[in-house]
C-alpha cells in the first residue's frame, strides 16, 4: 500500500486561522472502550508482532528503560515529531501484510480548536508514501495503520510531520506503543487486508470558504477508522467484502438531529468498497463495487495499487469516486471484521472511543449544537443538535413480522422513548419526525436527547413505539428483542461503560403501538450484564396510546405511577417543540 510522495503547494486556508478557545480535555490515555452488551466479532487473527529497531535521526526517540541486568528492549517505546522534520524506525516483516499499531497525541492539538485542529504525520515504507495520520487529541489514542503487503526482512517507516497540511497551531506529535504485526496468508483477516481501498482524502471545495483544497481532512470529515463485514456469495466457496470507513462529521449531512436519531451518531459510518473473491483468494472479475455519488453501488472502473483500489472520498457526504486530485492518503486497517446481524457498526467507534470525542469536538466547532434545543424556545431540536454530552447513546435490536415487508414507500420503524423520574415528559429517538424512527432490522444505533445533565439514575422507563414512517401503515408487527448497549458521554466528551443490556421483549402492533421495556417501579434500570432478566416474563408492559401525536404515531403514559396513588400517570408531552412539529421535514435521509 505505498505510493508516490504527495507533491503540492496549494496549502488549506485553515492554516494560521484564529483560536477559537475551545479546551480539548485532558482524557487519560489508554482508556477503554465502552461495552457493548454482546461481545463484539473480531477478525480472531494471529499477528506475528516484531519490535522496531531503533534509529536515533534529527529527533529523540523516548527508550524502554532496562529493569535490572535484564535484556535490553527490542525497540522505542515512541518517538516524539516536530514541525517539519522526520525520522526513521527499522522494523522486520515475517512475510505479509504489515499492520502498525501504536498510539498517538499531540500537545497542541484540539480537533475542537480552529487552527490547531490536528498534528498530521505522513508514513512512508522503504522511501513509498503510505499514509497519512491525523493526530487530533492531547490524549493518547489508540491507531492502526496498514503498511501494505512487504517481503520477508528488515524495512524503514519513515515518519514525518507535515508541515503543508498540518494546521498551524500544532508543533509536536508523539508516538508510542509503536507494534509492527505481519498476518500471514494462513491467519484470518489476511484476505481482507489483500482487498482494502487506499481512500485519498476529500480535495476541491469544502463546506465553508475557509476549508477547502486538498488538505481538508486535515480539519474536517477525516477518515478515522475502518473495518470489513464478509458475506457468502451466492456463488459457492465466494465471499463477498464490503469495506467501510468512520468519518469525524458529514459535512452535507440535511440534519444532524436526524444522523443521531437513525444512527445514534454524527460521525459517518459509509461503505465504501466492495469486491467478492473466490475460495482460491483471488477477487472475482467485475465484481468490484463502490458507493456512488448518490449513495447508489456503482462498478468501480478507478485504477489499482496491487490488488488495492485506489479511490477518493468525492463531496460533501463523504461518497467515493476514483482517484483524481486528492492529496492526503489513507491506508486505515481494516482487520477489524463486523457481523451487522450481530452487532451495531457503530461499535467499532466503541471500541475506539477517541472516535466520539472527535465526533464532538467538530460538532461544536461546526456551530452545530445549541445548549439547549429541547427546552430553548428560541432552538430547533430537529435542526440543531444538543451538547453530545446530553444524549443517551442506545441500540436496539428488533425485527418487523408481516406478509408486507418495509419499502422505501411504505415501512414501519420503532422510536425509543425515555421518561425521566420526575418529569412527565417523553423524550424520543426520533424528535416527533416519523422518518427518522429506526426502520432497519438489525442492531440499530440511536441516541436520544435529554435535559443538560441527565444520567443513567434518572431514567424512569424506557418505551418502544411503533411508527409509521413512510406511506400506509402496512399493520406490520414489531418484536422488540434486546437493548444491547446504552451510554452517556462523560465530562471529556469519552463513552462511559454501558449500563445497560436487557433482554427486554415486546410486540408492537398497530392496535396496541406502544410498550413499557423498562420501569425502575419493576426493577432496576441499570443492567450492565448479559444476564438481565425480565421480571415479568417479557418485560415490557402495554402502554396506553391516549396521546396523539403524528398521523400514525402515538404515546402515551406509563400503567405504574412513580408518584403513589392512582395507577394512571400525569399526561405525557412530546420532547420536540411546537415549533418543531410545525417545520418541513428535512427530504434526505442519512446512510450509513
Amino acid at each position: 500500500m505505498t505510493g508516490t510522495p504527495a507533491q503540492t503547494s496549494q496549502r488549506t486556508s485553515r492554516i494560521g486561522a484564529t483560536d477559537l478557545g475551545f479546551a480539548a480535555p485532558g482524557g487519560p490515555p489508554g482508556r477503554k472502550a465502552s461495552g457493548t452488551g454482546r461481545s463484539a466479532r473480531r477478525a480472531g487473527t494471529t499477528f506475528r508482532h516484531l519490535g522496531a529497531g531503533l534509529a536515533v535521526g534529527a529527533l529523540a526517540f523516548t527508550v524502554a528503560a532496562c529493569g535490572g541486568h535484564k535484556a535490553k528492549p527490542t525497540g522505542p517505546v515512541g518517538l516524539s515529531v516536530t514541525r517539519g522534520q522526520q525520522t526513521s524506525v527499522p522494523f522486520s516483516s515475517a512475510g505479509g501484510d504489515v499492520i502498525l499499531t501504536m498510539k498517538t497525541a499531540s500537545p497542541e492539538a484540539s480537533w475542537g480548536t480552529m487552527g490547531s485542529e490536528s498534528a498530521v504525520l505522513s508514513l512512508s515504507v522503504d522511501n513509498k508514501y503510505t499514509s497519512d495520520v491525523v493526530i487530533a487529541t492531547k490524549f493518547a489514542a489508540s491507531r492502526s495503520i496498514d503498511l501494505g503487503d512487504l517481503t520477508a526482512g528488515s524495512h524503514t517507516l519513515t515518519v514525518k510531520f507535515d508541515d503543508d497540511r498540518s494546521p498551524s497551531g500544532t508543533k509536536t506529535a508523539n508516538v508510542t506503543d509503536l507494534k509492527f504485526s505481519t498476518l500471514a496468508a494462513t491467519d484470518a483477516g489476511y484476505t481482507a487486508s489483500q482487498f482494502a481501498p487506499i481512500v485519498y482524502g476529500r480535495s476541491g471545495q469544502g463546506a465553508t470558504a475557509d476549508i477547502n483544497g486538498p488538505f481538508q481532512t486535515a480539519v474536517t470529515d477525516t477518515p478515522m477508522v475502518a473495518f470489513h463485514t464478509e458475506t457468502q456469495s451466492t456463488t459457492p466457496g465466494d465471499t463477498i467484502y464490503r469495506y467501510s470507513v468512520v468519518y469525524s462529521d458529514e459535512d452535507g449531512a440535511t440534519s444532524v438531529p436526524e444522523m443521531l436519531a437513525q444512527w445514534g451518531r454524527s460521525a459517518e459510518i459509509n461503505w465504501v468498497y466492495q469486491v467478492e473473491v473466490d475460495a482460491s483468494g483471488k477477487a472475482v472479475p467485475g465484481s468490484a463495487m463502490v458507493r456512488g455519488q448518490d449513495g447508489s453501488t456503482v462498478p468501480y472502473t478507478g485504477g489499482f495499487e496491487g490488488t488495492h483500489p485506489v479511490i477518493q472520498t468525492c463531496g460533501l457526504t463523504n461518497d467515493v469516486c476514483g482517484k483524481t486530485d486528492g492529496q492526503m492518503r489513507y491506508t486505515l486497517s481494516v482487520v477489524d471484521n463486523i457481523d451487522p446481524e450481530n452487532e451495531a457498526p457503530e461499535s467499532i467507534m466503541d471500541n475506539n472511543p477517541w472516535t466520539y470525542w472527535m465526533m464532538s469536538q467538530e460538532l461544536i466547532r461546526e456551530g452545530k449544537t445549541a445548549e439547549d434545543p429541547l427546552d430553548d424556545p428560541s432552538a430547533n431540536p430537529t435542526k440543531s443538535a444538543g451538547d453530545p454530552r446530553s444524549y443517551l447513546y442506545l441500540v436496539l435490536r428488533k425485527s418487523t413480522q408481516g406478509t408486507t415487508p418495509n419499502t422505501d414507500n411504505a415501512w414501519v420503524g420503532v422510536t425509543i422513548g425515555i421518561k425521566l423520574a420526575g418529569n412527565p415528559t417523553i423524550y424520543r429517538s426520533d424528535l416527533g419526525v416519523a422518518k427518522w424512527s429506526l426502520r432497519r432490522d438489525e442492531p440499530a444505533a440511536t441516541a436520544i436527547a435529554l435535559p443538560p445533565g441527565s444520567v443513567a439514575d434518572d431514567i424512569e422507563q424506557i418505551r418502544a413505539i411503533r411508527v409509521v414512517g413512510a406511506g400506509r401503515d402496512t399493520k406490520a408487527k414489531v418484536q422488540i428483542e434486546s437493548i444491547e448497549r446504552a451510554f452517556f458521554l462523560d465530562a471529556d466528551y469519552l463513552p462511559q461503560a454501558s449500563f445497560l443490556f436487557a433482554p427486554v421483549q415486546g410486540t408492537l402492533t398497530a392496535a396496541n403501538p406502544a410498550v413499557t421495556l423498562l420501569d425502575r417501579a419493576n426493577g432496576p434500570i441499570i443492567r450492565p450484564s448479559g444476564s438481565a432478566t425480565p421480571t415479568d416474563g417479557t418485560g415490557a408492559t402495554p402502554s396506553p396510546t391516549s396521546t396523539s401525536l403524528l398521523p400514525g404515531i402515538t404515546i402515551g403514559p406509563s400503567l405504574h405511577n412513580p408518584f403513589g396513588g392512582a395507577t394512571t400517570a400525569p399526561d405525557a408531552t412530546v420532547a420536540a417543540t411546537a415549533k418543531a412539529s410545525s417545520t418541513p421535514k428535512p427530504e434526505s435521509t442519512p446512510t450509513s
